[in-house]
Parts: C-alpha cells; structure tokens; sequence
C-alpha cells in the first residue's frame, strides 16, 4: 500500500478526482512505490527511525502520479487554430518517472564521480621516485 491517497492527489489537484480517476490514482500511487522501493527497498525502516519523513514520500509519489493526472497522453505541445501551448518536457513524460530533485529529497544522491587512474612509479634505492622513470628501459 503506498504512503500517498487518492486525498492526497485531490488536495494537491485542487479538485475531486471522479470515480474512474480515483481507480486509476490508486492503482498508479501503488507503481509510483514500487519504483521508490526499487531504489530504495528499506524504505519502511527509513521512514519509521525518521531519515525519511513520511510527507516526503506522500510528496513524492503525489507528484509522479499528478505529472500523469495533469497530461496522461504525454503531450508536449498542441495547436488548434490561432491557440497554442507547450508543457514542460517533465510533466509531459507520459509515464511515471522520479525526477532527479525528488531522489534528492528522498535522500538518494547521485553524482559525478572520478575515475584516478593509478601509476606506479619508479623509485630509486633511495624510495624517492626518479624524475626520468618514463625513460627508464
């Protein structure tokens, strides 16, 4: 069962969710935690000893399930006549996704790493590398 309700999408909304949406949000809260427990899968005892406050998860999977609520058919843009709109490339998605800043409110970090290559360098009898070890045959 996900932390987040049917409510919780409605009060974020900022409307009732009819009968058929309701069936649909519930079963999508449930997908939007299992793919939170996919990366996270001791997301209960996280939440229980408190590193992740509860409202972060609610907040969270409202958020992917509202990305789809708001545009289900993934559009990016559409014109009729003289009207015209585009949505933002991560509300138009389609699909449930985390974004990057809720992994980072979920306490998942990602980041750029570095790769040190290691070379072992030469030493003289003293221990001190040799300045020239390149040239060394």
């Amino acid at each position: 069962m996900a932390y987040a309700t049917p409510a919780d999408v409605e009060a974020r909304l900022g409307r009732p969710l009819d009968a058929s949406e309701t069936q649909v949000v519930s079963a999508r809260l449930h997908d939007s935690e299992l793919i939170i427990r996919n990366r996270i899968p001791d997301l209960d005892e996280r939440v229980a000893d408190g590193r992740i406050d509860r409202d972060v998860v609610v907040l969270v999977e409202v958020e992917m399930v509202l990305r789809l609520v708001r545009n289900p058919e993934g559009y990016t843009a559409e014109t009729d006549g003289n009207y015209s709109y585009q949505l933002s490339s991560d509300v138009a998605s389609g699909h449930l996704s985390v974004l990057p800043s809720e992994w980072g409110l979920l306490g998942v970090r990602g980041g750029i790493y570095t790769i040190k290559p290691y070379v072992d360098v030469p030493t003289n009898r003293s221990g001190e590398a040799d300045p020239n070890w390149w040239w060394i045959t």
